[in-house]
C-alpha cells in the first residue's frame, strides 16, 4: 500500500507544549524519533519503507524542525513523546534512541515494542560524563554563542551561515562517515536553528544523561538493538545493552555500516525492523 501524503499529528491536550509530527501510511502505529541535527524528515528511505506496513509517525524532537521552540530534557521529552504517540511501537536513532529509552522505562505501558538504533544507556564514569557535558556545551556555544545577538538581534543570514558551517563539520566527523551525500538530509537539517539545536545539547546531550544500565532489566517489551558493523563503540554498547535487558532483547549488526546504518543501508535495516515488528504483534 502506498503511504498517504503526510498528515500532522498533535497531542490530545490542545494547550500542552507541542512536539510537531507528521504521519504516513496505515496500520499499527510506529513512532520514530530522529538524531541530533536532524528532523522527522531525515530518515533516508527508512520511513517510506516502513510505511508499507505501519502508520509511521515522524516526530520533530525538542529543538529541531517544527519543535524548534520546545525545550525539554531527556525525561520531559520522553514524556511528551509518549503523550503524542500513545500506545505504539517506538523507534529511536542515536539521540532519539535515548528519548525512547527514557519513555520505555518511565511509561512502559505505552511501548509495545522498542527499536534502538545506535543508542546508549549512558556514560557511567562521572568524570567522563562531565567531560562529555563540557564538550556538548562547547558545541552549543558554536551554535548559539553568548553575547550580542543571542536574544534575536542578530542578522538571520549570519545565524544561517553559522548553522550551515556547523552542519558541514558535523557531517564530516568520523562518526557519520559512510552516509551518502544524497541520504544525509543536509537541506532538511538547515531548517534547524542554532538556538534550537544548542538547547538540545544543553538539556538532552549525552553528557546530561544519567546512566540507565541498572534499569535496563526492567524493560519487559520486545527490544531490537541495531548498530553498524564499522561502529565498534556502539556495537559493543548495543551488545552490552541486549545482555542487560535479557531474553526479550536482540541485537542486529548491519554489515558495512557505521553509526547511521539506516541512512547507509535503509532496505536492510527496514527488513530487520519489519520482521521484528511482525514477530511481536
Amino acid at each position: 500500500m502506498s503511504p498517504d501524503p503526510a498528515t500532522p499529528v498533535h497531542p490530545t491536550e490542545p494547550d500542552a507544549p507541542r512536539l510537531h509530527a507528521t504521519a504516513i501510511g496505515h496500520g499499527p502505529r510506529l513512532v520514530m524519533a530522529h538524531g541530533f541535527t536532524q528532523t522527522g524528515q531525515v530518515w533516508g528511505k527508512l520511513d517510506i519503507l516502513l510505511a508499507a506496513d505501519d502508520q509511521v509517525v515522524r516526530v520533530d524532537m525538542p529543538g529541531h524542525g517544527g519543535s524548534d521552540r520546545v525545550r525539554a530534557d531527556l525525561t520531559e521529552a520522553g514524556r511528551r513523546l509518549g503523550e503524542l504517540g500513545g500506545r505504539a511501537a517506538y523507534l529511536g536513532y542515536s539521540m532519539g534512541a535515548r528519548f525512547c529509552l527514557h519513555l520505555a522505562l518511565d511509561r512502559p505501558e505505552l511501548v509495545d515494542s522498542l527499536v534502538l538504533v545506535s543508542g546508549t544507556a549512558g556514560i557511567e564514569d562521572p568524570d567522563q560524563r562531565a567531560e562529555r557535558r563540557a564538550q556538548d556545551e562547547g558545541l552549543a556555544d558554536q551554535l548559539d554563542p553568548p553575547g550580542p545577538g543571542a536574544d534575536g538581534g542578530e542578522d538571520p543570514s549570519a545565524g544561517q551561515a553559522r548553522v550551515d558551517s556547523f552542519l558541514r563539520r558535523w557531517l564530516d566527523t568520523p562518526l557519520l562517515a559512510g552516509v551518502p551525500t544524497e541520504a544525509n538530509g543536509f537541506a532538511e537539517r538547515r531548517r534547524n536553528t542554532g538556538p534550537g539545536m544548542a538547547s538540545s545539547l544543553r538539556l538532552a546531550g549525552t553528557g546530561t544523561q544519567l546512566p540507565l544500565w541498572a534499569e535496563l532489566a526492567r524493560l519487559s517489551m520486545p527490544v531490537l538493538i541495531i548498530t553498524g558493523e564499522r561502529d565498534h563503540k556502539f556495537t559493543a554498547i548495543g551488545r552490552r545493552m541486549a545482555d542487560a535487558i535479557g531474553e526479550n532483547a536482540a541485537q542486529v549488526v548491519i554489515a558495512g555500516a557505521g553509526h547511521s546504518p539506516h541512512l547507509e543501508h535503509p532496505a536492510r535495516v527496514a527488513k530487520e525492523i519489519r520482521a521484528f515488528l511482525r514477530s511481536h504483534r
